[in-house]
């Protein structure tokens, strides 16, 4: 390879990671949000800017993965008790919007001159909402797990589904193609139904098997590869059978969100989500042909404030139909008033079956590109002018899902195991992550859940709910790493109470000066109690018993804090303190042993 092909090779992700990295910190910081920042970076860098890019289709094709991998997370939140809680929202309130909407949207067209046929691939089109965008600005606000995301997700799953009949509808509609026979229409029915039921039985029987193995070679590149190949083949198997490549990614979530690995599938996917999503807005700002734009500006503009108004009113309709209260019934039509990524597939789906023709694919696609760069501003806009109520209905979606509970235990060996019995007999929500297959796979066999992952993670930590933890219980046995774990929560996680198992005395003290909430050392309370049961053993009466020991633990306690106020004090001063150096300290804190707890 020559250098200059070299060169050329690598200036492209260069010059796309520049834009990204310059575009969106100055838009996040003037409040505008990373999206807008994506689409005016790939607006200034494509064919109608610098012109460092001349095809935008191209890096489009390859940033649908972001789309595919963005689903297969959510799908990773999906339960399948939980979705199926959510199946009146998902059939029943997205049929009602999609059919009220396609409606108005069609009129739309309709008035504005155009055929049937314009009016409704235009129509149905913009009625997909952007699954990408409207994500992006759930996760940006945290609205993502509350009663009114969920609403949202759930229509918008509907609408991801909607894509494979449309573009049968489509191949219909072609004026010149030759209709199916109803064989082959069956033959490819057939398939589709194959395919799903495939994805669902390995989904069930091999994933989790493989996956055991995988993190039991300890490669967390390898794990990482299957992850990715999980995602990756999920949507390869449904494109090929005629499905949505995202219907399969998702579908792959929804098999893997029991399983024991899903923290760490998690933790794994989502940056290369983040990646190509950013990479998505990227195209999609690139796309924006601004000749066509200026050839057509008055139908264009006119078109996207038209079709924008129509959709958000009968999305408020609907909203307020189905009993939503005015402040999210209108924050849901401005969200979801834009045309999404589909329709970008549908149109070039009608323009090969000569449906529409190529000037009127350019318009279409800069109606829904011009929406879905609208769409960011509109919301700035509307949160500076409109304050809506922040009281959350909470009727009619249970978000508790199980896997962020209030709770986060991090190892479960025998100290995790017996500390956790009280939690999981309490309506606390408690999620147990552990490193070690073995035990992970014992514990299901006499009914526990857990999830593998390695807490000294940081992604890890953030996959398994620690940003939403009440309480965060380090039950590790490895003293480094939990004061590696300790570190990070405290950074990350301050609002977190944090509760550790100490490994000794000196390890005692660490945490103390780590700030942690509580600490106790592991083998402390039971030799104590050890101790009691030999003095009744011996003769010692159940009450002096009971006395001895607590006066050993009140005694303990004074030992303990004599100890950190003197480290305390010494480490003020600079010198190091040493136990032995007080006659009267001596007498209260004997040197410490080999083995003392």
């Amino acid at each position: 390879m020559s250098a200059e092909a070299h060169s050329f090779g690598l200036l492209s992700p260069v010059i796309l990671l520049a834009a990204a990295v310059i575009a969106v910190p100055i838009f996040k910081r003037i409040g505008l949000g990373s999206v807008l920042g994506y689409l005016t970076a790939g607006l200034i860098i494509g064919p109608f800017g610098f012109a460092f890019f001349s095809d935008s289709t191209s890096i489009l094709h390859i940033a649908e993965l972001g789309i595919v991998m963005y689903l297969f997370l959510i799908g990773l939140e999906m339960k399948p008790s939980h979705l199926w809680s959510l199946r009146r929202e998902i059939f029943g309130l997205g049929t009602l919007q999609i059919i009220l909407c396609s409606l108005a949207l069609l009129g739309v067209g309709l008035a504005f001159g155009f055929s049937w046929q314009i009016a409704f691939i235009g129509a149905t089109g913009f009625v997909l909402t952007s699954t990408a965008i409207v994500m992006q600005l759930l996760g940006d606000r945290g609205d993502t797990n509350k009663p009114r995301g969920q609403k949202i997700v759930a229509i918008l799953l509907f609408e991801d589904l909607l894509i494979v009949p449309l573009l049968a509808i489509v191949a219909f509609m072609s004026p010149d193609s030759v209709v199916e026979s109803v064989s082959s229409r069956w033959q490819s029915i057939g398939i589709g139904i194959v395919a799903i039921v495939g994805l669902i039985v390995a989904g069930y029987w091999l994933l989790n098997p493989l996956f055991r193995i995988l993190a039991a070679s300890k490669a967390r590149e390898v794990m990482t590869a299957a992850a990715l190949l999980v995602v990756l083949g999920a949507a390869l198997l449904m494109q090929v059978s005629g499905l949505s490549m995202a219907m399969g990614a998702f579908l792959a979530g929804v098999l893997l969100s029991e399983s024991t690995f899903r923290h760490q599938i998690e933790a794994d996917i989502e940056p290369f989500r983040g990646i190509l999503l950013g990479l998505f807005f990227l195209g999609v700002g690139m796309s924006l042909n601004l000749s066509v734009v200026a050839n057509n500006w008055q139908l264009i503009i006119s078109a996207v404030l038209a079709m924008m108004t129509a959709k958000a009113l009968m999305i408020y309709v609907v909203a307020r139909i189905t009993k939503t209260s005015h402040p999210d019934a209108l924050d849901r039509a401005l969200l979801m008033a834009q045309g999404g990524e589909f329709a970008f597939v549908l149109f070039a789906a009608a323009t090969s079956a000569h449906v529409i023709d190529e000037t009127i694919k350019s318009n279409l696609t800069a109606i829904v590109v011009l929406s879905m760069v609208l769409t960011p501003v509109v919301g700035i806009i509307f949160k500076k002018l409109y304050k809506p109520n922040q009281q959350q209905n909470l009727d009619g979606i249970d978000v508790a899902n199980g896997l962020s509970g209030n709770v986060l235990i991090i190892g479960f060996g025998r100290f995790g195991q017996v500390m956790s019995q009280s939690l999981l007999a309490s309506t606390v929500d408690v999620t147990i992550i552990d490193s070690d297959i073995k035990m992970i796979k014992n514990a299901e066999k006499i009914g526990f859940k857990v999830y593998y992952g390695d807490g000294a993670r940081l992604d890890i930590l953030h996959a398994s709910g620690a940003g939403n933890a009440q309480a965060i219980a380090v039950c590790v046995d490895d003293k480094d790493a939990a004061n590696q774990i300790v570190t990070l929560i405290k950074h990350e996680f301050p609002f977190a109470k944090v509760l550790v198992r100490a490994y000794d005395r000196e390890h005692s003290l660490h945490l103390v000066k780590a700030d942690v909430d509580f600490q106790i050392r592991e083998t402390f309370e039971s030799a104590l109690l050890f101790g009691e049961a030999t003095l009744k053993a011996a003769g010692v009466s159940q009450t002096e018993a009971s006395n001895i020991t607590q006066e050993i633990r009140e005694r303990e306690k004074i030992r303990f804090e004599m100890e950190v106020s003197a480290d305390d004090l010494y480490a003020s001063l600079g010198v190091r303190y040493n136990n032995t150096t007080s006659k009267t300290t001596k007498t209260l804190i004997e040197p410490k042993q080999d083995g003392d707890i």
